[in-house]
């Protein structure tokens, strides 16, 4: 019997962890088995912060089957203090809008329901807006 796919990512889901090549060092997410920088075996775990900036962004609001819920929703690339840009969907911005360089910082939170009967609901990483201290 095979393993959910939502059960075998879970590591990735939850924590962004990817891969730090140890030839090159250049840090890689998602982990993949050849680093795309220098072509080498890519096999060493890496935990990003999950912390970083907004790079780019837009509005859906025509959402991809299974996320109709969802829209109107924010999808960023976000470029990881570590050096990767990845996507993920933006959340908890309010009334805040978003603007590039905007400091952002990852979340996990619900991405949908899968198999509602059954109460299969897939979480994941998101980024929100840092949130600012008093002084």
């Amino acid at each position: 019997m095979e393993i959910p796919r939502h059960w075998r990512l879970k590591q990735q889901r939850y924590a962004l962890v990817g891969e730090v090549c140890p030839h090159c060092e250049e840090k890689i997410f998602p982990p993949r088995d050849v680093c795309p920088y220098c072509g080498n075996e890519a096999k060493t775990q890496f935990t990003f912060s999950g912390r970083g900036t907004v790079f780019s962004f837009t509005t859906l609001t025509e959402a991809p089957a299974g996320f109709e819920q969802a829209a109107p929703y924010t999808v960023a690339l976000v470029k990881l203090e570590e050096g990767p840009v990845i996507t993920a969907q933006l959340t908890d911005l309010g009334d805040r809008p978003v603007e590039i360089g905007m400091p952002v910082e990852m979340v996990t939170r619900k991405i949908r329901a899968e198999d509602e009967a059954r109460g299969v609901i897939l979480y994941g990483y998101k980024f929100r807006p840092v949130m600012e201290t008093p002084k």
